[in-house]
């Protein structure tokens, strides 16, 4: 059994720690809302007073919200950062 040397983790940039406290505060928030939102829009649709296309585009922007940090991780391994 050798011990396992643990190294502090430098903390990160103000932008970073401000971005991602951001991110979080947008999903709690977020959460509700677009359940509210996509539930309004989708009534809304079915009866004929907006169209198909507005429920898409909340979903993919909730979508969007919600895989921003997946998203973020997925472009900063693009580029090797």
């Amino acid at each position: 059994m050798a011990p396992v040397v643990v190294f502090a983790q430098a903390a990160g940039s103000p932008f970073e720690t401000g971005a991602n406290s951001l991110v979080t505060f947008a999903q709690t928030i977020g959460t509700p809302i677009a359940a509210l939102v996509v539930i309004g829009l989708a009534i809304a649709a079915a009866v004929g007073k907006v169209s198909w296309g507005w429920v898409v585009g909340a979903i993919v922007g909730i979508a969007a919200l919600f895989g921003a940090p997946t998203i973020v991780s997925w472009i900063r391994s693009m580029f090797g950062v």
